[in-house]
């Protein structure tokens, strides 16, 4: 029997404006870019993981077919501390906090968009804590 997977390695998401999510991934969230191939995809550090970005008009292409359609969701990990942070930081940047949400595990969640619509959280940790 295999053992337990140990974390998330990576997590995609997919715009049609590659520049402007360089921009908002790199320039408002902070993220460190590792690679970009033309108007193909960006890839960004993010923790240990790794956060793809990628053109659904061009990943549809031979020969590494990767990809979907429409808004995705993914989750940011922050210390707790540094949600109020994060949120003024959003806010300041001219990005809308959609939702907060207190979790009955007592963790906080805020709730935004990128620019090509993707629904980004970050939250704390203890939101999937295991008892």
């Amino acid at each position: 029997m295999a053992a337990p997977f140990e974390g998330i390695l990576e997590t995609a998401l997919y715009v049609d404006d590659l520049d402007k999510a360089e921009a908002f991934y790199g320039s408002v969230l902070g993220l460190e870019k590792i690679s970009r191939a033309g108007n193909r995809h960006i890839f960004f550090r993010c923790g240990p993981g790794v956060l793809l970005i990628f053109n659904p008009a061009e990943t549809i292409k031979p020969p590494l077919p990767h990809g979907t359609t429409g808004a995705g969701h993914m989750c940011f990990q922050v210390t707790a501390g540094d949600l109020d942070a994060w949120q003024a930081k959003l806010s300041a940047s001219g990005i809308a906090i959609e939702s907060e949400v207190l979790w009955p595990s007592g963790a906080r969640s805020l709730y935004f968009r990128d620019p090509a619509g993707n629904s980004l959280e970050c939250a704390e940790a203890s939101l999937w804590a295991i008892d």
